[in-house]
């Protein structure tokens, strides 16, 4: 099994910044695929950023400018810095890994969420 763990939410002012850390453990042969989703109540759930093995990095347009992926193969980590927080920015993120458990098995895994509140 893979297990994901989000940390670094909380309550962040507008003018403020955020960083969101996930680390993943278990069975990785390697990681393939790392991202952060986003989901309100009643709400589709939202692709944030993503950060492939190529280096590649995409982002919705709500957040380029503003919101920073980064990842550190060596302690499987996927980092989140979110600047200049918008109020819309509020939601429970997710981070998402595709991971190898051998050379030929992968799976998409999830966190259990964080809670990001963006209030003055």
């Amino acid at each position: 099994q893979v297990q994901l763990v989000e940390s670094g939410g909380g309550l962040v002012q507008p003018g403020g910044s955020l960083r969101l850390s996930c680390a993943a453990s278990g069975s990785i042969f390697r990681i393939v695929d790392m991202g952060w989703f986003r989901q309100a109540p009643g709400k589709e759930r939202e692709l944030v950023a993503t950060y492939n093995s190529g280096g590649a990095r995409n982002y919705v347009d709500s957040v380029k400018g503003r919101f920073t992926i980064s990842r550190d193969n060596a302690k499987n980590t996927v980092d989140l810095q979110m600047n200049s927080p918008k109020h819309d920015d509020t939601d429970v993120y997710y981070c998402n890994n595709r991971v190898y458990t051998d050379h030929q098995n992968w799976g998409d895994y999830w966190g259990p969420g964080t809670q990001v509140t963006v209030s003055s």
